[in-house]
């Protein structure tokens, strides 16, 4: 459940989509459902929306017209339903009166019952026309809103995702794209037919009796304060209603996600505890929230049926002087009936509008946002690359202002192996995230082969790197596809050549398919071990001249660390590479050792050179073989 869901309270009772209830006669105009957040620029959001509209003019047209016609046809059906009984009645008072030649014109009902049946065809077959139009319209901008926003992420630079969490990015492109779905199949048309409506009902009703209609529209003031007294005194139980179902869905999911912990510490009466004051609270706001807004509806039919016992009234004297008959009283009565639900649509959808503006404006912060520097075009053609690195006085800070690394330097020859040690914090992940671009340096350049990296495509850059980290990524697939995610095009013999050279293929065989073995959403069919075989033989694949390695043995049995580190030793055989080191017994043999803390390298040299010189790298590896622990980690 994202976090949005979490926040958003159901509606008031026999609520439908966006707080709305079907209304009948006595429903007056008003909003039950939680006022929505508003968009910080409202007018420039909505035009920008409505851009996306702008190549369907001519189906929305056709929408608005088909739209019309709909509601025309259905406003029409009350009036010609009291002609019938205006018919009916007229004969059978000429019957009770005796007059002479009195009859039912049965001839004359039937064509308007025909006539009625027409009506509601065209009235169904415009409004399918109007439906089928409009989905089609809104899926259409929908999927290039996603198409949009996919490829936006694709540009955006790591900096936009190390700064928010997976759920915020989610929601927007996930629940904020839907919310705009929504209100363009659903809420857009509701609006048009509300407009038509309400401004047909008023024609018709002033047609039949001014003085009625008069009747009506004076009980709309009294509505509105029925309305915003039981919306003042609900809204802040709605409000308390919100908050507690949040923490209830936190608490919930809290729980379940660690669930073994729980267990472990025996905290689940605790847990229920916890559990059951939430729930007490929410118990308390839900059930005040939901009972005055229950009392909205008595409240508005009470109003209504004021409004309808005047127009009765006026109606009744009105056909006794003849001024008008009584089929028109009866046609009157509905359109009455009608008048209010327009209102209330109207009303609820203003504030889906709201919503959604938001929702768009949210899509749009993304669409906005600063993509990585533009794409360098290769002047030269890109042949094997030795591995060569070099890093010339290289400056870089995440803020402006704060520099983080100052003045790098460091020469890594073809096929030498680089461990990166130092505290947490020291800038370890931060120089392989410049090496591959995903931050850009402020001052000096990275040079592979002699070319500066920024002169290179990404594409070429990336492609020159393999990567082995400490958390796994395998995707919801077969063993033989995550593998395949090294190199697009590679064969199945290359694969399963991957595999070996790894030393993953001998339990990849022992699995229920082998290599077709479908691995589950987090792979938690396979260990943690097994896993990261899998990711060494995708880095044997992809065959690449400079390797990223992030030690990753720590959480493993010995048996499969043994596996791991040969499979290791095997991959950099022959190849530049940067490890980052946290225990320091793994990197006694790696030809540079680079010494990091506050962003700049201090040390650099191999273990017995960096020991002899009794720094900071002989105090990290003598601290940490203490004692005898030959574990522990230093980040």
């Amino acid at each position: 459940m994202s976090e949005e869901q979490r926040r958003t309270p159901p509606g008031p009772p026999g609520a439908g989509p966006g707080g709305q209830r079907p209304m009948g006669f006595g429903g007056g105009p008003g909003m039950l459902t939680m006022p929505g957040q508003k968009a910080k620029n409202f007018k420039g959001t909505l035009r920008r929306l409505l851009g996306y509209l702008k190549p369907y003019r001519v189906k929305l047209s056709v929408v608005f017209l088909t739209a019309a016609l709909s509601t025309l046809f259905s406003i029409l059906s009350p009036k010609l339903l009291g002609n019938a009984t205006t018919t009916i009645f007229e004969g059978f008072m000429g019957k009770l009166k005796g007059v002479p030649g009195a009859t039912f014109d049965f001839s004359a009902v039937w064509q308007i019952v025909l006539t009625l049946i027409g009506l509601y065809l065209f009235s169904s077959l415009f409004a399918y026309v109007q439906q089928y139009l409009m989905a089609g319209v809104a899926q259409k901008i929908v999927y290039t809103l996603r198409k949009e926003v996919n490829e936006k992420l694709a540009r955006l630079p790591l900096r936009y995702f190390d700064g928010r969490t997976h759920g915020e990015v989610m929601s927007r492109v996930v629940n904020d794209v839907d919310t705009i779905s929504g209100t363009l199949q659903q809420s857009l048309t509701q609006m048009i037919t509300s407009v038509i409506t309400l401004i047909g009902v008023i024609v018709m009703m002033l047609t039949i009796s001014p003085l009625m209609t008069l009747i009506v529209l004076v009980t709309i003031p009294l509505s509105f304060v029925v309305i915003k007294q039981v919306a003042l005194r609900s809204m802040p139980h709605f409000k308390g209603q919100q908050q507690a179902l949040g923490a209830l869905n936190g608490h919930v999911e809290e729980m379940y996600t660690g669930h073994k912990i729980v267990k472990a510490f025996g905290r689940e009466q605790s847990a229920i505890e916890k559990f059951d004051s939430i729930n007490e609270k929410l118990y308390e706001s839900g059930w005040k929230a939901q009972f005055i807004a229950g009392v909205m509806m008595p409240l508005m039919m009470l109003v209504g049926n004021i409004g309808f016992v005047l127009v009765s009234v006026v109606g009744g004297i009105l056909v006794t002087r003849g001024s008008i008959s009584i089929g028109d009283v009866q046609a009157f009565i509905q359109y009455a009936q009608q008048f209010s639900q327009p209102i209330t649509q109207t009303a609820n959808i203003a504030n889906i509008i709201q919503s959604t503006l938001v929702s768009a404006e949210r899509i749009f912060e993304i669409l906005d946002e600063r993509e990585e520097a533009e794409e360098a075009v290769s002047q030269t053609a890109s042949t094997g690359y030795q591995g060569h690195v070099r890093f010339e006085n290289v400056s870089f800070g995440y803020k402006e202002g704060e520099p983080l690394i100052q003045h790098m330097n460091i020469d890594v020859t073809p096929g030498m192996t680089v461990a990166i040690v130092g505290p947490t914090g020291a800038g370890k992940t931060t120089l392989v995230n410049l090496l591959m671009r995903f931050y850009e340096i402020g001052e000096g350049r990275i040079t592979i082969d002699g070319r500066d990296i920024r002169s290179m495509p990404r594409s070429e850059l990336r492609s020159q790197f393999g990567m082995v980290l400490q958390d796994t990524w395998l995707f919801n697939g077969t063993v033989l596809e995550n593998i395949a995610y090294g190199r697009a095009g590679a064969s199945e013999e290359e694969i399963i050549q991957a595999a070996r050279a790894a030393h993953a293929d001998h339990f990849v065989r022992t699995l229920p398919d082998g290599y077709e073995t479908v691995l589950n959403e987090e792979a938690s069919n396979i260990s943690q071990g097994q896993k990261q075989l899998l990711t060494i033989a995708r880095a044997f694949l992809a065959d690449p001249a400079i390797l990223i390695l992030d030690e990753a043995t720590s959480s493993v049995d010995t048996r499969t660390e043994l596996l791991i580190q040969k499979a290791m030793s095997g991959l950099m055989q022959g190849r530049t590479s940067f490890v980052i080191a946290h225990r320091l017994s793994t990197i006694r043999d790696a030809d540079l050792i680079l010494v990091m803390n506050h962003g700049t390298v201090i040390e650099q040299g191999n273990h017995e050179e960096l020991l002899a010189k009794g720094g900071f790298y002989a105090d990290l590896y003598n601290s940490q073989f203490s004692q005898g622990s030959a574990t522990q980690q230093v980040s």
